[in-house]
């Protein structure tokens, strides 16, 4: 682990912190039961703002290799990014005449969930993912996969022999490198001249606005304005030449790079730069305002589950999801107020909650239990949860969604 004294994107030192959610566990380290008493590695999760370039960041830096070499996390059991996949990839194929000659890249590609789709319209594909067990998994969908971190070396290295992308794809992962300014350099190498850069991240303003603190972790080093990014992208070559606003994950970005000088920025880059500017993304104001949201929304739901436990209710949680970790650990709910988090994920099931101690076990656990209560902690997949646990709704049960306030469905 090392702490920054400097801003990642721009070098500057004028960091300012808004936020401190204390020393927690990494959100995606689920637990063995067999090791429930062994101590859990703890880091400090603060947030800072860069003062010259406008970056939210993360102030501990956990070495990658910890973190992603074996990921628990795979995109294929959400149904929502399933859909989300095709729509972009179908979309890209036609609207950039993509074909046998083409080549469509995914840096951090997962199980080859988006790929896949390219796969399926005779488009060759690359993915680049560091987790040796997700990678197996996208080989066996017939996405070919090199197993390895992407940044400025292994970009250059695919351009030298001939490796050059129409399309590639950044789906969530641009929050979670250290070397930002490294990824965007290799993406701007394995670019053909007139190809395209297509990330979604997380997009701050949502962040803020919806109290959506729990997207703070770890792995999530960076939480992306359209002015931090375009002064970052700038520096390695790269201009911001469109950007699409997403519900998905509570709101999210999808922002199209390419090699400066090849078109100009659309008028909704501009539009989006000028609002930034003026509800203060340069300045403090805006996220101390949001950490005194997150306290009290602490308030309200710690307050609420007390209440039911002191009525004798049964409460679980569904979403052994990392935003569900930080939650739990920032708000002090454990296994004396949890009784377990369901979730759809064979992945996860059978082992513990970083931090707290809470077992995961099968969706299907959630109905044949029943509970009188459920925190949603994946409230970012809502409406598809909701849907599919109809039946646990219809036998009495009732969600508690947690974000952006506390709400009983």
């Amino acid at each position: 682990m090392s702490t920054i004294t400097a801003c990642r994107a721009c070098d500057s030192t004028k960091l300012t912190t808004v936020l401190s959610l204390g020393t927690t566990p990494l959100a995606n380290s689920l637990v063995e039961p067999a090791r429930r008493a062994e101590p859990e590695p703890r880091f400090p999760l603060d947030l800072v703002l860069c003062e010259g370039c406008a970056l939210l960041q993360i102030t501990e830096t956990v070495p990658p290799e910890i973190m992603f070499r074996d990921y628990r996390y795979f995109s294929s059991f959400s149904e929502t990014m399933l859909k989300h996949a095709k729509t972009i990839a179908d979309r890209l194929v036609t609207e950039r005449n993509l074909g046998p000659t083409s080549l469509a890249a995914e840096i951090a590609s997962n199980d080859g969930y988006l790929l896949k789709n390219y796969v399926a319209h005779g488009v060759p594909v690359l993915g680049i993912e560091p987790a040796r067990n997700v990678a197996a998994v996208a080989e066996k969908n017939g996405v070919r996969t090199i197993v390895e971190f992407f940044g400025k070396e292994l970009g250059a290295e695919l351009a030298a022999k001939g490796t050059r992308a129409d399309v590639i794809h950044a789906n969530n992962v641009m929050a979670h490198v250290p070397d930002i300014r490294g990824v965007l350099a290799g993406a701007h190498s394995l670019l053909k001249d007139d190809g395209v850069f297509v990330m979604e991240t997380p997009y701050v303003k949502p962040m803020l606005d919806h109290c959506e603190f729990d997207t703070i972790y770890h792995e999530h080093l960076f939480y992306w304005s359209i002015t931090a990014l375009a002064a970052v992208a700038k520096s390695v070559g790269l201009a911001i030449t469109h950007v699409e606003q997403l519900t998905i994950h509570g709101g999210s970005v999808r922002v199209f790079l390419q090699r400066h000088g090849v078109t100009k920025p659309s008028a909704a880059v501009t539009a989006l730069l000028a609002e930034e500017q003026a509800w203060g993304v340069t300045r403090p104001e805006p996220y101390r305002a949001f950490a005194a949201r997150v306290a009290g929304l602490k308030d309200d739901l710690v307050t609420l589950l007390a209440k039911l436990k002191a009525e004798g209710k049964s409460i679980a949680a569904y979403g052994a999801a990392a935003k569900g970790s930080t939650l739990l650990n920032h708000f002090g709910i454990d296994a004396r107020t949890l009784d377990f988090v369901a979730d759809r994920s064979t992945h996860k099931q059978g082992r513990l909650m970083p931090g707290v101690n809470i077992p995961i076990v099968a969706a299907e656990e959630l109905l044949a239990r029943r509970p009188d209560y459920c925190v949603l902690l994946t409230w970012n997949f809502a409406d598809e949860i909701l849907a599919q646990q109809s039946a646990y709704r219809e036998a009495g049960g009732k969600f508690i969604v947690p974000v952006p306030k506390v709400t009983v469905r």
